[in-house]
């Protein structure tokens, strides 16, 4: 830990930056700042990097979300990405898989997407033998349909967006495939509304998360055994996991107090990981060291379905649509209805009735023109359409302690 402590502040400009203040020798975590999420970003571009500690000419690089104007993009060397696969792959055995499985991977891939590639390359170095079949997320249902029924596939892996459609095109066409026995998810949450559709077309499967992680933050949690698919139990010894009081920033160890989840990687030296906030807020479950459940998104991003939104990027989108400064507060609030994640966004203003319907209406445009997988995702009827809501500024929800303006607000089931 002190080791790669002292080589990030020698290497990287950004960390040693964010360190000048610190002590010589620092040998615990805690003494680290948590990673400010926007300078992270900045410092992290492809060109002028500030953030990487060495030149980059040996790398893996994935886009992160981010939107078209603020794309975020995270590299790993060679042995990085076999490390961190490795790790999850073994997990995959506490999400269920069994020697033989056959196993399709329905998860997303190209335009940089972390998430086909990297479950593949998990599953290829999970300790048990698995049969892979690498189909993605963009192909044809019935194409798909066919490759699984083909195989006797037993084992289906992608978001529950993907997974519903799936069930979704096999109910219509009343067909079942009842040879499934495990839907591995993940990505986004599982919702009960959406278990008995999955039931319908896969009668024998059970679903179970496929563990906890992303391709900015790296590992955060294995899939634990039992009814509840969002506990999960860190990655030790690979990385650290907290869970931050939101306002104080102090760890939080007793169990049932939900917080912010920052995480730490210790095995990556390429593009450091240290005390970085992975975008959920959590829980210790109390049932075991390392066992936290996930409660939702936090303050830093959200997850409307497949698609990543970092909160920053809607702040400064929103203020590019209001040239004349009108609104006075912004918040993210989730939804989830009918099967189908939903966001709202909540503004704050002082036109009048007349003038926010044409402010609505750009920032709208900014947000799909910025994001364009939102409107991809809407016309999939995968997620509900964006809704903006105007009140008063004393109407925005605010902590309840310190005042402050909560800048998600997650209304799911299970946040």
């Amino acid at each position: 830990m002190t080791e790669l402590i002292r080589f990030v502040r020698r290497q990287s400009p950004f960390y040693a930056e964010l360190y000048a203040g610190l002590p010589d020798r620092v040998t615990d975590l805690t003494q680290l700042p948590v990673v400010p999420q926007t300078a992270f970003w900045q410092a992290n571009t492809p060109r002028d990097n500030q953030l990487l500690t060495g030149p980059l000419d040996e790398a893996v690089v994935f886009k992160s979300g981010g939107t078209t104007g603020s794309p975020k993009f995270s590299f790993y060397t060679r042995e990085e990405w076999r490390d961190f696969t490795t790790a999850f792959g073994a997990g995959l055995v506490d999400s269920g898989l069994r020697p033989g499985h056959r196993v399709a991977d329905l998860f997303y891939a190209g335009e940089l997407y972390a998430s086909f590639t990297f479950i593949l390359d998990s599953l290829h170095r999970c300790p048990v033998s698995n049969v892979r079949l690498p189909i993605g997320g963009a192909a044809p249902l019935e194409s798909t349909v066919h490759t699984l029924e083909q195989f006797d596939v037993e084992v289906v892996a992608g978001t529950p967006t993907t997974l519903c459609a799936l069930a979704d095109h096999l109910v219509t066409a009343d067909r079942q495939l009842p040879q499934v026995e495990l839907l591995l998810f993940g990505g986004e949450s599982l919702y009960a509304d959406q278990e008995p559709l999955l039931a319908r077309a896969f009668p024998n499967a059970r679903p179970r998360s496929v563990g906890y992680a992303s391709v900015d933050a790296g590992l955060l949690g294995r899939s634990v055994p039992g009814p509840d698919s969002r506990v999960h139990r860190a990655f030790t010894p690979y990385s650290v996991v907290e869970i931050l009081d939101e306002e104080t920033g102090e760890p939080i160890t007793e169990p049932g107090v939900p917080g912010k989840v920052v995480v730490s990687d210790l095995r990556r030296r390429l593009m450091p990981v240290l005390r970085y906030p992975a975008g959920d807020r959590a829980e210790w479950t109390g049932t075991a060291a390392g066992y936290f459940r996930i409660l939702g998104r936090s303050q830093e991003g959200v997850r409307v379905g497949p698609v990543s939104l970092y909160t920053q990027d809607v702040q400064d989108l929103v203020r590019r649509a209001d040239v004349a400064g009108h609104v006075t507060g912004a918040q993210l609030v989730l939804r989830h209805w009918d099967g189908r994640d939903g966001l709202l966004l909540r503004l704050a203003a002082d036109t009048d009735p007349a003038g926010r319907g044409h402010l609505a209406d750009a920032i709208r445009k900014e947000l799909l023109t910025e994001r364009p997988l939102f409107d991809e995702a809407v016309r999939a009827r995968h997620i509900h359409p964006l809704t903006v809501e105007w009140v008063r500024h004393g109407d925005l929800a605010v902590n309840a302690r310190s005042g402050k303006l909560i800048r998600v607000v997650d209304e799911r089931p299970g946040s």
